[in-house]
């Protein structure tokens, strides 16, 4: 097998493993919300983990477990169409918010199906025209108007309140920031492979 395949053989299973973990980040989201966190409502949550020190009345902010999983959704939804393209991107986008909707508690089906494919879906319209500037700077920008929109459409249909609005949008881009050093090493390694790929 000649240096040219085994690489490519590497991004195709790099791309298979982003489009799985996306796909996995969703049932994971809905599970946590009603079984992990430092705070949870019975029976079924919401499950409450503090995403900042800081909040209210000098307490920690607070956000459902869940968001943790959708800020890490966003970042490799992006990955998702660096490697495998925009079509198989907004197939992922689609079968995912089917997926939520599935594995969401009932109560929860409408809000979390419309939130994640909306979402999603402002998430891709601001990384496909950004990815040609660079990667980093795509998928922080991306990610930033898919959290903001997701935690309102989420909040508002499942609530009614956007009483987690800060929580919820602090815990996204809170793992949006762990995976940014992951994402910069990705296009280094890109750059000294000479892949490098719009």
């Amino acid at each position: 097998m000649t240096r040219r395949q085994m690489t490519f053989n590497r991004q195709k299973a790099a791309a298979l493993g982003h489009f799985l973990a996306f796909l996995a980040c969703i049932p994971a989201a809905n599970w946590m919300i009603g079984h992990v966190g430092t705070v949870c409502a019975s029976p079924h949550g919401p499950c409450l983990v503090p995403v900042a020190p800081w909040g209210p009345d000098g307490h920690p902010l607070m956000a459902p477990s869940g968001v943790l999983m959708i800020g890490l959704a966003l970042v490799l939804r992006d990955m998702v169409q660096r490697r495998l393209g925009r079509g198989i991107a907004l197939g992922a986008i689609v079968a995912g918010a089917a997926l939520s909707g599935a594995v969401a508690p009932p109560q929860l089906v409408l809000a979390s199906f419309t939130a994640f494919l909306l979402s999603e879906l402002a998430d891709f319209a601001v990384y496909t025209p950004l990815q040609a500037r660079g990667l980093v700077l795509a998928v922080l920008a991306s990610s930033v108007v898919g959290a903001i929109a997701d935690s309102i459409l989420f909040l508002w249909l499942a609530f009614g309140s956007l009483e987690f609005l800060a929580g919820q949008v602090a815990g996204k881009l809170l793992m949006v920031l762990l995976a940014l050093p992951f994402i910069h090493w990705i296009r280094r390694r890109e750059i000294a492979h000479g892949t490098v790929t719009r």
